[in-house]
């Protein structure tokens, strides 16, 4: 499969142009981002507003999104994700093997698959929530690069849009990096320790008042002291 058979969503040019209109849009090192070829995209999940601007940061149109499956029920919420993006449905609450063939396929054609592995946005507060394993088991199977993203200022875009305020909103994209060869006998803790070493990627790009659960992990600690010493 090549990935132009990845159809351009229809509303996907008018979702990018109104993303930054209603924001103060800025993407930091944009570069890391391939201009073609698989990536599976980790981000931290903090709004609604995480899957428009993702797929704003970038130009190629074939970007694909999980999704929770719980959206799937509210129909017009349905409608505009799948108008504006390619979308992976996905129950996050059991596994799902067939939302995880799909992810598979969309990476086997050179997509961009992004998806938040805390699984759920962080409500109560912006921290990072513990993350989820799905992440590491899809770039376990599809041996692709993982690209690191973190968001700053996105649960602020609701609120200032009814104050008709434009919102200051930072993504910061790392360099994109491989997990070590999946270990078949010791499934369990190579899951654990990949899993850790996503979000903790994902960490060393927020300020700490985002990174939560991980705040004190000492693999986050060694790469914020890389970027130090860099």
């Amino acid at each position: 499969m090549e990935t132009d058979s990845l159809q351009t969503p229809p509303l996907l040019p008018l979702l990018r142009y109104v993303v930054k209109k209603i924001t103060r849009f800025n993407v930091i090192n944009p570069d890391y981002l391939p201009e073609e070829g698989s990536v599976l995209l980790t981000t931290n999940h903090l709004s609604l507003m995480d899957t428009p601007l993702l797929l704003t940061i970038t130009d190629r149109t074939d970007v694909v999104g999980i999704v929770a499956k719980k959206y799937f029920k509210k129909p017009f919420f349905k409608w505009i994700l799948e108008k504006i993006g390619t979308i992976v449905w996905m129950d996050r609450e059991n596994t799902d093997f067939s939302a995880v063939r799909k992810a598979l396929e969309y990476l086997k054609m050179g997509a961009i698959l992004g998806i938040a592995p805390e699984g759920t946005r962080s409500k109560e507060s912006r921290g990072l929530l513990e993350g989820k394993q799905g992440a590491a088991l899809l770039a376990a199977r599809a041996n692709v690069p993982i690209l690191p993203v973190g968001i700053v200022g996105s649960e602020f875009i609701k609120s200032n849009l009814l104050k008709l305020k434009r919102s200051p909103v930072s993504i910061t994209i790392g360099q994109p990096y491989h997990l070590p060869e999946f270990d078949r006998e010791n499934r369990q803790v190579w899951l654990t320790q990949c899993t850790d070493e996503i979000m903790c990627r994902i960490g060393a790009l927020l300020p700490p008042a985002y990174r939560g659960f991980y705040a004190d992990h000492p693999r986050l600690q060694e790469l914020l002291a890389e970027q130090m010493s860099n």
